[in-house]
């Protein structure tokens, strides 16, 4: 099968697209993969060469720096973008697109569309701004390139049911819908550094999603190290309470990323607003234990294999009863690290693949029938 894919270059959608595009070759399938939005780094321009190296024809990469559907200039997000998709899909053969963005589901071309619905502005919206979101151009374009693409794709797919309830709860959303959990395999670990007893989480200083600051009312007997982009040189969390210390890790790659949760005993997601939560899952695969902000999309992840607060209070109570009995800490990062298991880029593929096969042959049904 031929498959053209869409992507990003922000965040946990070009880690899902690296597993699956990775995943799809090794199963025999050819893939075409376009990102959007700002230029590859040096790191992910790296990954599609060595795979077009190792691949030959049955992979190419290419980069376009068309606005994706959620930024601000996002009126041209669907048209800037598609008289590439089209020249690809038609020297590549394609045979279906899957697209991380919504807008591409109404690409008109004549193979069939998935839309994979990561996140979106409405429900984020739900969770980070009770009050809701102002009524806007922007806004008016993003909900109408969202319904367009939903309305024009064959099939959507959400790593929760919790993210497919919410989309459908603010869209008209096709019949064709499944639920495919998002699924990552650890790269080998060479080194033997050893785990300390410090909690970690990974996000955005200024993200309202990611919900960080909470942090700054947490009271912790071990350093807290968070790893993400800060946009000011300013930002900072203050100290916390005996003595304890959040520390800013800033950015880091992958391979930094991994390390830190290798040698962390505790992860700690704060977010507000988690569709899935890739984060959380990397660092029980990594032998994290899992502290999770008591939300539904993390409660159907997690189920009872995380240990869940509700403020600030609740989380230091946690940090304090692991700290202070290594069995129960022990405990939670076995049962953390089980659980994870199951979230293998493998079986994500494997469903991925019974999609495809079965959203091609109903079109090829469907052009059969008015043929």
């Amino acid at each position: 099968m031929r498959v053209l894919m869409t992507t990003d270059t922000v965040g946990g959608v070009w880690t899902l697209t690296k597993e699956l595009a990775g995943g799809l070759l090794r199963n025999g399938c050819s893939v075409a993969l376009v990102s959007l939005g700002r230029a590859p780094s040096a790191s992910q321009q790296s990954w599609a060469d060595e795979l077009c190296s190792q691949w030959g024809k049955c992979f190419r990469f290419e980069a376009l720096d068309t606005a994706l559907e959620w930024m601000q200039d996002n009126a041209r997000a669907l048209s800037d973008a598609a008289p590439t998709l089209l020249r690809i899909a038609e020297e590549f053969d394609a045979d279906l697109l899957l697209t991380s963005q919504y807008c591409f589901g109404a690409f008109r071309c004549d193979i069939p569309r998935i839309v994979v619905a990561h996140s979106d502005v409405l429900s984020w919206a739900e969770a980070c701004r009770p009050h809701g979101l102002e009524r806007s151009q922007w806004l008016d374009s993003y909900t109408s390139l969202v319904q367009a693409g939903l309305d024009g794709a064959d099939a959507v797919v959400a790593p929760t049911q919790w993210m497919l309830d919410a989309l459908v709860r603010n869209f008209s959303v096709p019949p064709d819908r499944t639920v495919i959990p998002n699924g990552r395999t650890m790269p080998p670990f060479l080194s033997d550094s050893t785990r300390r007893m410090q909690a970690v989480t990974a996000g955005r200083l200024w993200d309202e999603a990611k919900n960080v600051k909470l942090l700054e009312n947490v009271d912790s007997p071990i350093p807290l190290l968070i790893a993400g982009e800060t946009r000011l040189q300013s930002e900072s969390l203050s100290q916390t309470q005996d003595g304890s210390d959040i520390r800013l890790l800033g950015s880091l790659d992958e391979a930094g990323m991994l390390t830190l949760l290798r040698q962390s005993a505790i992860y700690i997601c704060t977010s507000r607003y988690e569709p899935f939560g890739l984060a959380p899952l990397e660092a029980a695969q990594c032998g994290c234990a899992v502290l999770a902000n008591d939300i539904p999309s993390l409660r159907e992840v997690w189920g009872d294999s995380a240990l869940y607060f509700t403020g600030p209070e609740s989380l230091s109570s946690w940090l304090w009863r692991l700290s202070d009995h290594p069995w129960l800490l022990r405990e939670a990062q076995e049962i953390a690290k089980q659980h994870a298991s199951q979230f293998t880029a493998e079986r994500m593929t494997s469903r991925y693949l019974e999609l495809f096969r079965s959203v091609v042959k109903q079109s090829t049904l469907v052009a059969t029938h008015v043929a």
